[in-house]
C-alpha cells in the first residue's frame, strides 16, 4: 500500500519536473536516471521543491549542472606517500 503511494507521488514529480526542463536537461536528467537511481530521486526532489517555492520558471542543461555540483559530496583529497 504505502509502496503504491510512494510510486504514485514519484510519478506525479517527474512529470511536474519534466515540465519545467529543456529538451538538454530531460537527456541529462535520463541518463543520470539510468547511471545513478539514488542521485536521481535526490535531483527529483530538489528540483520539485525549487519549482513548488516558484524559484525557477524553467530549468537548462547549464543549471542542472550547477546543481549538480553542489549537490555532489566533496571529495576527500588522496596523499600517497613513499617510503
Amino acid at each position: 500500500m504505502e509502496n503504491e503511494e510512494l510510486q504514485q507521488q514519484l510519478q506525479q514529480l517527474e512529470g511536474l519536473v519534466k515540465q519545467k526542463l529543456t529538451k538538454d536537461a530531460l537527456s541529462r536528467l535520463g541518463n543520470i536516471k539510468a547511471a545513478h537511481e539514488d542521485r536521481y530521486l535526490q535531483l527529483l526532489v530538489v528540483l520539485g521543491q525549487l519549482i513548488n517555492s516558484g524559484e525557477v520558471e524553467t530549468i537548462d542543461d547549464t543549471q542542472l549542472k550547477e546543481l549538480l555540483i553542489k549537490m555532489a559530496p566533496e571529495k576527500k583529497e588522496t596523499k600517497i606517500k613513499r617510503l
